[in-house]
């Protein structure tokens, strides 16, 4: 092998090395995990609702329908904006939890080592769920009435209706927002970048793999670096995208 060619096997072989075994980018990988797990399931269990109770209203609807989708429709910055401003030690947030007791003072949470991913996962549900909401609502109105009729005969609880026959029925669609939640995620760059600093946060609290890949492209100007750590990224979307369609896809079969 030329001296050359030698170099650069070298200097791969070195920076998939360092990639894979990088603290920070696979704590930034395990903030966006915490994150989307606080997110998924606020997000996803409000969009449900709120598409359940949009299927019994009648009077209103297009009211109703138009008002949960404002926030998804709101530019990112200023959503950020405000939701930063509701959290902030001196925010309405904050004062309305010291005056009924929950907090003793105000809370400084972006120092935190743990509450910066969960305030995060708040002010993104707020955004997104409006998304969730119209994708359960198109799956719900594809559910035969009659099967709820027939359940309902045989003296089934709406408990048991839901678990029984909404639940099963909505599976495509769980399948498709989880898809989309974890691949979303995973490239989370806007809401981070605006709501902490370039390295995420005084102890990299905030740090997402996107972040990270920025921060060293153009922060610490090494290209190179952060495209490995991008294509480190783009497999490890890959797998969980594919061990989402198995798990998904057998539950359904």
């Amino acid at each position: 092998m030329p001296p050359v060619h030698r170099r650069l096997h070298i200097n791969l072989d070195t920076t998939w090395v360092r990639a894979a075994t990088d603290p920070l980018f696979w704590k930034s990988v395990f903030n966006i995990f915490y994150n989307q797990t606080i997110f998924i399931l606020l997000k996803n269990s409000v969009a449900l609702g709120a598409a359940l109770l949009l299927t019994q209203v009648t009077v209103g609807a297009r009211f109703f329908r138009t008002v949960y989708f404002l926030p998804t429709l709101t530019s990112v910055v200023v959503l950020m904006q405000i939701g930063g401003f509701m959290v902030a030690p001196n925010g309405p947030l904050q004062a309305l939890l010291i005056r009924l007791g929950i907090l003793e003072g105000p809370f400084n949470w972006q120092f935190s080592l743990w509450w910066p991913m969960p305030v995060l996962a708040v002010i993104n549900t707020w955004k997104w769920f409006g998304v969730a909401t119209v994708i359960f609502l198109a799956g719900l109105v594809t559910i035969p009435k009659e099967l709820y009729e027939a359940a309902a005969i045989d003296g089934a609880t709406p408990w048991q209706r839901f678990r029984f026959i909404t639940w099963p029925l909505l599976n495509p669609q769980i399948l498709f927002i989880l898809v989309i939640d974890v691949i979303n995620g995973l490239q989370m760059f806007a809401e981070v970048f605006l709501l902490y600093d370039i390295k995420g946060g005084p102890q990299h609290q905030g740090l997402t793999p996107v972040l990270y890949l920025y921060s060293q492209a153009f922060g610490e100007k090494n290209v190179g670096y952060a495209s490995s750590l991008g294509l480190l990224l783009a497999a490890i979307i890959a797998v969980f995208t594919w061990l989402q369609f198995r798990v998904v896809r057998r539950d359904i079969g």
